[in-house]
């Protein structure tokens, strides 16, 4: 729910590859290439599914939030540690720009 209003204000950015970010005003959704390590979302997911998750991290109004994603056609489904889901379309996503 939290991301949901996030999501529909995105610009169109490029494929998958290396570490992503979507940006709306001051929050941010990180999804990152390494697998996810958050035992409380590996918890939350079938054991089938557990190892097509990657971390991601979002912080919405200040607040940071540890979670998982994977793609699903053209979104990024994310699941975070209190149960809380959303989606990001992937056209949305940039590379992160590091110094």
């Amino acid at each position: 729910m939290r991301l949901l209003l996030l999501c529909a204000a995105l610009a169109a950015g490029p494929a998958m590859a290396g570490d992503l970010v979507a940006t709306q005003g001051g929050d941010t959704v990180r999804l990152q290439e390494g697998p996810c390590t958050s035992e409380l979302v590996l918890n939350l997911l079938e054991p089938r599914l557990r190892g097509e998750y990657k971390a991601a991290s979002a912080v919405v109004e200040g607040h940071t939030f540890a979670g998982c994603w994977r793609k699903n056609g053209n979104v990024a489904h994310l699941l975070y540690e209190d149960g809380d889901q959303g989606i990001v379309p992937l056209s949305t996503l940039k590379p992160e720009l590091t110094a």
